[in-house]
């Protein structure tokens, strides 16, 4: 019976995507033993997952080294048969040829990449999503055709938001790690104002988004808003997501979130834009971003702590009705 390691130790939204791999795989073997190393915190997005047999974390920030080598120790004794590295640096390429499998595979922008089994190129642009390219780790393996980003919400995180699922309703995620990529809160407060008093509003984040969370509810000026902001795990926001009539994220990891269990989306674009490959990838998805190009957008892959024009003309530019056009 194959053993396989899918490693994937970024954020969430990444790990989210590479969710994709794991489907193929299961596809292809359904008996094999599939393990998916994350880093600490995102193994919560695989509790009940029907193909995993085991999610190992790594403590990245305060075990990063001592973490590694006990890593490797289990990588090592579990003796897989392939390994699919996801992540391109340099300490996933050392774990991934220090393992002892049978095959390794990963990127060829791995600096460890050399010494792999197998590696392919990862182009950003040219319109190719995220999911196609980490599937063309395994593209000679199974037939990845058009498999996406998959969570299983269970029957608890189901009940677990019923209360909040009853009726019409949206949710807005309005945080992201990152400024520019932040649809600014006064424009989440004009949407909110196009919502028809009688739809419910639930406002989606972690605890860290507690305070802009009840500060748009405070400025918005309307009833029937309420912050869950630290207050649902990953799988209960996502059994959220599947029932409302509409889900408003940023490009971030609320939007792969929806993905992930094909509940409705409206991703807005600030600095970056979709031709990237981290789009939305629910039957029901749209974009939104400023429909003017401007020479310094987009202004980084990942987005930045601040504008570097100082405008941010790039979210102000967007206007909420083309979001309300998706209410």
């Amino acid at each position: 019976m194959k053993k396989i390691l899918v490693i994937q130790t970024a954020s969430i939204g990444d790990v989210i995507l590479a969710t994709a791999v794991i489907e193929s795989l299961h596809l292809a073997y359904p008996r094999a033993i599939i393990d998916f190393l994350v880093k600490k915190g995102n193994e919560k997005l695989f509790d009940g997952h029907p193909f995993l047999n085991e999610v190992i974390a790594w403590d990245k920030r305060s075990e990063k080294y001592s973490g590694f080598l006990r890593i490797l120790r289990k990588v090592r004794q579990t003796k897989y048969s392939l390994v699919v590295n996801i992540q391109r640096f340099f300490m996933t390429g050392l774990l991934t040829v220090l393992s002892g499998a049978g095959e390794t595979r990963g990127f060829s922008k791995n600096p460890m990449s050399f010494l792999f089994t197998r590696s392919v190129q990862h182009p950003i642009g040219a319109g190719v999503h995220e999911v196609v390219r980490n599937n063309a780790l395994v593209s000679d393996l199974c037939i990845t055709g058009d498999m996406k980003p998959m969570l299983y919400p269970s029957v608890t995180d189901e009940s677990a938001v019923a209360g909040f699922a009853a009726g019409k309703f949206y949710t807005i995620s309005p945080a992201s790690l990152w400024y520019t990529k932040q649809y600014p809160a006064e424009k989440w407060e004009e949407l909110i104002r196009k919502i028809p008093e009688e739809a419910g509003i639930c406002l989606l984040g972690a605890t860290a988004d507690k305070d802009l969370c009840e500060e748009i509810i405070k400025q918005a000026g309307r009833n029937g808003i309420v912050s869950l902001a630290g207050k649902l795990s990953f799988l209960q926001s996502a059994a959220l997501m599947k029932r409302a009539r509409m889900n408003f994220t940023n490009d971030s990891a609320p939007m792969h979130l929806a993905s992930s269990v094909d509940a409705p989306v409206t991703a807005v674009y600030c600095s970056t834009i979709p031709g990237f490959g981290f789009g939305p990838l629910s039957s029901n998805a749209a974009t939104a971003e400023i429909s003017i190009p401007l020479s310094c957008r987009p202004c980084g892959l990942h987005g930045n702590k601040a504008c570097p024009e100082k405008h941010f003309k790039c979210a102000f530019g967007i206007e909420t009705k083309k979001l309300a056009e998706r209410l």
